[in-house]
């Protein structure tokens, strides 16, 4: 588990442009069993793909006409029962962090895996999150 005041700037990198936290497994829970209505969920890291690709691209797509309901955010290595129980819902993807989920309707309809993040530009991200939502929300 990484230090709380380690991670503190590379979470506010996300709840500063309006992703709420998620930080316990009854959080996730309750927004992902709402079967109502679109959620983003990222699972943040410390690692350089989620500081240079996943974190800007996903707060580029939240520009696009069309978004989710609902963005929020687990960190990967700080709140441990949040990420296990997230990623429970984003069964059959194996766990991977960096990683972006979006849910309709309390369903998995989009997933984008670390291997997809890794050496891709924060906007061809964004691209293919604005495509999503575009079907989808």
């Amino acid at each position: 588990m990484y230090p709380a005041d380690l991670v503190a700037p590379m979470q506010r990198d996300l709840t500063d442009h309006g992703f709420e936290p998620l930080n316990t497994a009854d959080s996730v829970k309750e927004v992902l069993d709402t079967k109502e209505g679109t959620v983003l969920v990222v699972v943040n890291s410390v690692c350089g793909c989620a500081a240079a690709n996943a974190r800007p691209g996903a707060k580029l797509a939240l520009q696009n006409g069309k978004t989710p309901d609902k963005a929020t955010t687990v960190f990967a290595g700080v709140d441990k029962d949040a990420v296990d129980t997230a990623r429970m819902y984003m069964l059959p993807y194996p766990p991977s962090s960096p990683s972006i989920a979006l849910f309709k309707d309390g369903k998995l309809v989009h997933f984008i895996e670390r291997h997809q993040i890794e050496g891709r530009m924060a906007e061809h991200i964004a691209e293919n999150l604005k495509m999503a939502f575009d079907q989808h929300c």
